[in-house]
C-alpha cells in the first residue's frame, strides 16, 4: 500500500496494491500492521456503510471531545468526492480542506484523524460508502459545519441546485459560527 501525505496533518490518502487478471482483482483493504506503519496505531471499533444517490452531500460531520473519531473511508461502488476540513483554531491549516476522489475503480482510501470535519458528495449515479471509526458514535457529541460555508470554498463538483442535503445538514453553523459557541 502506498501512503500520500496531504497538507492537513495526519490526513493520508492510501492506495492499495491491486492484483488484477482475467478473473477479476484482489487487494488487501485493511492490514493492522501495515496501517500502524503508515499512519500509526489506530484501534478501529466500528464499521459503517451508506448508499446514496448522485448529488447527495453528507457532512461536514464530526464528534466532539472524548467522542472524537478517526475514520478510514473508502468507496465500494461508485464515486465520491471526500473532504476533510481542519477545525482546530490552533492549527496552522485551520479552515483549510483536502478533497480526494474515492471510487470503486481507484480503490483509494482516506484516513482522517480525530479533530477534522468530514463529508462527501456522490458524483456517480449511486455510491456505497464504507468507513471504519476508532470511537463509538455518541449522539450527544454529534456536531458539524455547514457543507457550503463560503469561507471554506469547497468545490463539491456538483451544482448547488443539484445537491441533496438533509434538513440537519442544511442547518449546521459555519465554521466561524461554530468556533464562537
Amino acid at each position: 500500500m502506498e501512503a500520500e501525505k496531504t497538507k492537513l496533518e495526519g490526513c493520508v490518502i492510501l492506495t492499495p496494491r491491486v492484483f488484477a487478471d482475467h478473473r477479476g482483482y484482489f487487494f488487501e483493504s485493511y492490514n493492522r500492521r501495515l496501517m500502524d506503519d503508515l499512519i500509526g496505531p489506530v484501534d478501529f471499533v466500528q464499521d459503517n456503510q451508506s448508499k446514496s444517490s448522485y448529488g447527495v452531500v453528507r457532512g461536514l460531520h464530526f464528534q466532539r471531545g472524548e467522542h472524537a473519531q478517526a475514520k478510514l473511508v473508502r468507496v465500494i461502488e461508485g464515486t465520491v468526492l471526500d473532504v476533510a476540513v481542519d477545525i482546530n483554531p490552533e492549527s496552522p491549516t485551520y479552515g483549510q480542506h483536502v478533497a480526494v476522489e474515492l471510487s470503486a475503480e481507484n480503490k483509494k482510501q482516506f484516513y482522517i484523524p480525530r479533530g477534522y470535519a468530514h463529508g462527501f458528495a456522490v458524483l456517480s449515479e449511486t455510491a456505497v460508502f464504507s468507513y471504519k471509526c476508532d470511537n463509538f458514535y455518541a449522539p450527544e457529541a454529534d456536531a458539524g459545519i455547514l457543507w457550503n460555508d463560503p469561507a471554506l470554498a469547497i468545490d463539491w463538483q456538483i451544482e448547488t441546485a443539484q445537491a441533496i442535503i438533509s434538513d440537519k445538514d442544511q442547518n449546521l453553523p459555519t465554521l466561524a459560527e461554530y468556533v464562537k459557541k
